[in-house]
């Protein structure tokens, strides 16, 4: 009888917390003269986009404050429900690999994402697969494994807050981060 309740009240718990509402991101405003993080250049589909961050690493290697050219784009959108890198992409792919492989002491972290769609542990899953899919892609060019990281955010860091097919395209990435 005492495992039952155990039970039963183990259920309850879990469906109270399987009930509880999504915590919603606060986004700041950016600073004035500053580029919005995540806005782009293009439209995802169309070609890869920037997101104002700056390049980190050492300065003397090869990194530096990359604003224009190939090494500015540091997002890779993905279609819906999709981990495979968009043909489109493998110019990006091909630059930040040859940055890479000409500056061996550069790191680089790759954060997946996804839209708000699916339920949480699979989004952290099709995450994670998105960004394994561009360190596979970066290392079959010449990047050693020890200078990749991938995390994944799933829906968590959402690039665009809203609930449309616009909104959601540009949740669907992987941002290439150059760590220190």
């Amino acid at each position: 009888m005492k495992r039952i309740i155990s039970i039963a009240l183990l259920l309850a718990g879990a469906a109270l917390l399987a009930g509880c509402p999504k915590k919603h991101n606060v986004i700041e405003p950016p600073a004035a003269g500053t580029q919005v993080p995540g806005s782009s250049t293009t439209a995802p589909g169309e070609g890869a986009s920037t997101t104002g961050r700056a390049l980190d690493g050492d300065a003397g290697a090869g990194a530096g404050n990359y604003t224009t050219g190939p090494l500015a784009k540091r997002v890779i959108y993905f279609d819906f429900d999709k981990s495979e890198i968009k043909p489109e992409f493998a110019d990006l792919v091909a630059a930040h690999a040859r940055n890479m492989t000409a500056h061996p002491n550069l790191k680089m972290k790759l954060e997946g994402n996804t839209d708000e769609r699916g339920t949480r542990e699979y989004n952290i899953g099709l995450g994670e697969r998105r960004a394994q899919a561009v360190r596979r892609a970066l290392m079959l060019q010449g990047v050693a494994e020890s200078q990749l990281t991938t995390v994944s955010f799933g829906a968590e860091r959402p690039a665009v807050e809203g609930d449309d097919e616009t909104a959601w395209a540009q949740n669907r990435r992987v941002e290439l981060v150059y760590t220190p």
